[in-house]
């Protein structure tokens, strides 16, 4: 199987475990979100490894379906499976340790995972014009947080993407 045809499979997977949820806008299905976060990788940050962009498609399937690490793994092999653990919250712990412990996770995490979760925030960032001043607060305070712990243990090769999204980051502070 080409590494092209990988990647269209977990578009194709992302679609299923997603198929029925809806972004915070209630009308968008959820699965834009995760083409968008794959597209940004690509054309934002111009990093066209299929397998970023695998587990950029697949990010939010195990934290939000009913998909697990194992079928991710089985599936796609255990490199996207730990990527995709990776960009996972733990959700059966209480938010301020499953944040802390998502943090250093991230910080950890290899160049590609970050770079991941960078574009997550990107897309979060730009798809907040139906929020309310209060979601926009909130998705700005996570983007804060999600900057400060990648810049400790950024790695060389996730900079060029860091800078992207913090020049968002800054131009939507004062929007």
């Amino acid at each position: 199987m080409t590494p092209e045809s990988q990647l269209l499979d977990a578009i194709a997977f992302a679609a299923r475990a997603h198929h029925g949820q809806l972004r915070k806008d209630n009308r968008t299905p959820y699965v834009s979100h995760v083409y968008r976060v794959a597209m940004i990788v690509r054309t934002v940050f111009n990093c066209d490894d299929p397998r970023m962009l695998m587990a950029a498609a697949l990010h939010d399937t195990i934290e939000d379906t009913n998909t697990d690490y194992d079928d991710i793994q089985q599936t796609f092999g255990a490199e996207i499976a730990d990527w995709v653990a990776a960009l996972t919250k733990n959700k059966s712990m209480p938010q301020d340790q499953r944040e802390a412990a998502y943090g250093r996770g991230l910080a950890a995490a290899p160049w590609q995972v970050q770079v991941c979760k960078l574009a997550d925030v990107f897309d979060n960032l730009t798809d907040n014009a139906s929020l309310t001043a209060m979601g926009r607060q909130k998705g700005l305070g996570n983007a804060k947080r999600y900057l400060e712990t990648l810049q400790t243990d950024l790695k060389e090769q996730a900079r060029p993407a860091w800078k992207i999204v913090s020049d968002l980051y800054l131009k939507k502070l004062v929007e």
